[in-house]
């Protein structure tokens, strides 16, 4: 009997000694500076086209647009990345046949709205990144860094025209 507990006992000796190795590698894996990390946008369209209906104060592109892919993630430090693909005017009767499956705009810009706390009330803030090339096929690479309110909670992030409209946004 006492073989079996001195095997026990070495069994559990050696679990416990799993434990953090498992842990650290499992911790290795999370990024704990990330905030938002996103594989979808979506494009405006609908009643979000205009200046009717603005998201966050943040107006939708003045005609309708689709999006093949819009992937990437924001850090607690102000680190944006965002990849496009495919983000170009929609194939719509509202859209001149001239334009259709193609990107307009030179350059996108990436917004960051994040709701907020500011003198005790609940506010909304927005923070704009410099310009990024686009080209025709609407594909863009837009990786910045911004200051972020404290705290930002529930951010989105827009891909937008240099004057502010957005084209796409995160979620679904």
């Amino acid at each position: 009997m006492s073989k079996i507990r001195w095997l026990l006992a070495a069994l559990g000796m050696v679990m416990i000694g799993l434990v953090p190795v498992l842990v650290s590698s499992s911790s290795a894996n999370a990024d704990p500076g990330t905030i938002l990390q996103f594989d979808v946008m979506t494009p405006v369209t609908g009643p979000y086209v205009g200046t009717a209906n603005p998201i966050r104060m943040v107006p939708g592109g003045g005609l309708p647009w689709m999006i093949t892919s819009g992937t990437g993630f924001l850090s607690r430090d102000g680190r944006l990345d965002v990849q496009v693909r495919g983000l170009v005017l929609a194939d719509q009767p509202s859209v001149p046949a001239n334009l259709r499956g193609v990107n307009p705009v030179a350059d996108f810009e990436a917004i960051v709205s994040c709701q907020t706390i500011t003198g005790g009330m609940a506010t909304v803030t927005n923070v704009s990144t410099r310009q990024f090339r686009a080209s025709m096929a609407g594909n863009s690479e837009i990786r910045a860094r911004v200051k972020l309110p404290e705290p930002c909670i529930a951010p989105i992030v827009f891909v937008a025209s240099p004057a502010g409209a957005w084209f796409a946004a995160t979620g679904g």
